[in-house]
């Protein structure tokens, strides 16, 4: 008899089993892995709350002021008069105005100000610089695999066990300078704070998220075969759950066909002529942009098991994802020239850990002549390709293919440097292999 899978049993089993492990364990440090969109935030509040409960006072690291913010704003939501310190740093403007009116949150730059509370939220860099303060039982480090290992050297004499959770397929911790001396060390201080932890912790349990709730049914079996191949995971949603459609028929061009053939399919692929371009390639650039406009104009709308009625799908829940900065900003002035406001255009970096209706996606190799380690990245193309709950649209140049071929992976194998897989040169051909599927052609 076959078994059927229960998105929601199995979640809830994998997160029983790690709120067991953290509230009871006798382990210095739990690690939990998650896919993207499978509720890392919900965890940690969940955890926060629930060791809260239970009398363990706990201090909570996350790596961005938006995240710490993001984090005090969801423990507010969920239990209103638990006593929460937000530590900020001593800018003018160190904190979202929105921690103003939450009467159980009290903010202060001097961790002796918020002692005694249930959980204290603040960044590993704030963190670092607290000093003569009684350790805390537990802590709980979100987005841990954005997190360097120095940073949690920094902080690792402030607490006594921790839950580390993060997303291993995402971009590795970022580092202003270069780290080859280093490679292969154990106390590689560029390495992420998970991967120094469990090199000499190897005992240490470690769990891992089984869903996604993102990523429609479409998306996650390749995103999971492309990035998460040891680590699979189930969209916790089926075919039928989610649909895409718009008001206005399509006009035959080429960003309305890819439109149509994502809402189809959940993917999208419009390949312009190939040509080595400049970096903002302005015939790539203005077809993200066309896709985005033509998308708004055809009034779209978004149905899905969160709402019973079916949802426009506005500015507000569309993104634009590219590698570089240049970019992003030819494709926001190539928006405004169209009317556009309102979509986030950003980079991958940027748009880490946030959730979109639909995003499009300038492909990082698109007109390249070569295929540098930077835009190789695994973590770069698995962020630009799971950020959406319905579709996503892929604009590249065509030969990106052939460019991967005559470009195999040059990187300096290393000693004691443990081999990422899988490595971008693959991950790449998986992701365009599905798209090609979904190619729609288009000369501009």
């Amino acid at each position: 008899m076959r078994t059927v899978f229960d998105p929601g049993a199995e979640a809830a089993r994998a997160t029983g089993a790690i709120l067991d492990d953290t509230l009871r364990g006798s382990a210095r440090g739990i690690v939990v892995d998650s896919p993207p969109g499978a509720g890392k935030s919900t965890l940690v509040v969940r955890a926060a709350l629930e060791l809260a409960a239970a009398g363990h006072p706990l201090m909570v690291i996350a790596q961005t002021n938006a995240q710490v913010d993001d984090l005090v704003v969801r423990l507010a939501e969920k239990e209103p008069e638990l006593p929460v310190g937000r530590l900020h740093s001593s800018d003018s403007d160190p904190y979202d105005k929105v921690l103003d009116g939450l009467d159980n949150v009290r903010k202060s730059a001097k961790a002796a100000d918020l002692a005694g509370l249930d959980v204290v939220i603040s960044t590993a860099a704030k963190w670092a610089h607290v000093k003569n303060v009684e350790p805390w039982g537990h802590a709980i480090v979100d987005e841990a695999y954005q997190m360097r290992s120095d940073a949690l050297l920094a902080v690792a004499g402030l607490f006594e066990r921790a839950l580390f959770v993060g997303d291993p397929g995402q971009l590795d911790p970022f580092s202003i300078v270069g780290a080859d001396q280093w490679a292969g060390l154990s106390y590689d201080p560029s390495a992420s704070a998970v991967s120094t932890l469990l090199a000499h912790n190897p005992e240490l349990p470690q769990h891992r998220l089984p869903v996604s709730w993102r990523l429609p049914a479409s998306a996650a079996p390749l995103v999971s075969d492309a990035f998460y191949p040891y680590t699979p995971f189930r969209s916790g949603t089926g075919h039928g759950d989610r649909k895409l459609s718009f008001g206005v028929a399509s006009d035959g061009s080429g960003p309305d066909r890819v439109l149509d053939e994502a809402a189809e399919a959940g993917w999208g692929l419009l390949e312009l002529p190939a040509r080595h371009t400049p970096r903002t390639d302005p015939e790539a650039v203005r077809a993200v942009a066309l896709v985005v406009r033509r998308l708004l104009d055809r009034g779209g709308v978004a149905t899905s098991e969160r709402a019973e009625q079916p949802v426009p799908v506005t500015a507000d829940r569309v993104a634009v994802g590219t590698a570089h900065r240049d970019q992003a900003a030819a494709v926001r002035a190539a928006l405004a020239e169209l009317g556009v406001t309102g979509v986030a255009v950003d980079t991958a970096n940027r748009l880490q850990g946030r959730e979109f209706d639909v995003t499009v996606v300038l492909h990082p190799l698109s007109g390249r002549p070569d295929a540098t380690a930077f835009h190789l990245e695994t973590g770069r193309l698995c962020v630009l390709a799971s950020r959406h709950r319905h579709a996503c649209i892929v604009v590249c140049r065509e030969g990106v293919a052939d460019l991967l071929d005559e470009h195999p992976s040059t990187e300096p194998v290393q000693l004691g440097v443990t081999v990422k897989f899988p490595d971008g040169w693959e991950a790449n051909h998986a992701v365009l292999a599905r798209l090609a599927e979904h190619r729609v052609r288009w000369k501009p």
